[in-house]
């Protein structure tokens, strides 16, 4: 019976068009709302505890300060007796259906569901080992990158210095350089003023032994035969007296 009705709604509000398009406004409004924006609160691992597979736990804590332990079951059999006795809920065939279809699924649950819970979760864990190891390579480039980054920050800081060296370098050079042509300057003017020195001394030895050469033709031209005859004579005197006294002095 409630399937029925479950079908028979969902046939009519299919045919609603008015209802289909206010769904669809609704919608586009709340993907374009700033809630959308919003971040999404992480999804729970695990499910909350519930009791009989289906109820709550939540369920039962709000009921048990006002009607104490039992007030739950009480509760829900007082609306299943209620449904029964006012035909609301009908037991036919279909009751008997939904219960074998339930017993069934409640025996693949608990004989299959740990076996399939494991594979999912190794499912889970390998993807979310997939996940945590790209992750981990992603933040490895990552950190690769800011202490590449924080190097190089490093030297342009230090680059002030470099360029501070080589400025001394350079005015280092320059200076060597400037020294370099003012001693080869120096040289340069030392060796002219050299030339110019030995040039004059030569030009005032060469006058000199010209005037020597002159005075002595001149004296040479200037004596007589006679003259230089006498003059032998003279020395050839005076080469006896020197003999005559140094024989004299060795006697002695």
């Amino acid at each position: 019976m409630l399937s029925r009705l479950v079908l028979v709604s969902g046939h009519t509000l299919k045919n609603n068009g008015s209802f289909g398009a206010c769904l669809v406004q609704a919608s586009r409004s709340f993907h374009q709302s700033s809630q959308s924006l919003a971040p999404v609160p992480p999804l729970p691992e695990k499910g909350g505890k519930v009791r009989h597979g289906i109820f709550p736990e939540e369920l039962f804590t709000l009921l048990y300060p006002k009607t104490g332990v039992t007030g739950p079951y009480m509760l829900g059999t007082g609306l299943f007796l209620y449904m029964l006795s006012k035909e609301i809920y009908v037991i036919n065939h279909e009751t008997f259906a939904a219960a074998s279809i339930g017993a069934v699924v409640i025996y693949g649950i608990k004989k299959f569901g740990p076996s399939v819970a494991a594979f999912a979760d190794k499912l889970n864990e390998d993807k979310v080992a997939k996940a945590q190891e790209v992750k981990g390579q992603a933040m490895a480039v990552l950190e690769l990158g800011i202490e590449n980054e924080k190097k190089e920050q490093w030297r342009v800081e230090g680059r002030h210095l470099l360029f501070d060296a080589k400025r001394n370098n350079v005015a280092m050079l320059l200076e060597t350089n400037y020294r370099e042509r003012l001693h080869m300057v120096t040289n340069e003017v030392k060796k002219r003023l050299d030339y110019q020195v030995q040039l004059q001394n030569l030009h005032r030895r060469m006058e000199q032994e010209h005037m020597v050469n002159w005075v002595e033709q001149s004296v040479v031209k200037s004596i007589t035969p006679q003259q230089e005859k006498e003059s032998i004579a003279k020395c050839i005197s005076d080469l006896k007296v020197l003999a005559k006294a140094t024989q004299a002095r060795a006697t002695v």
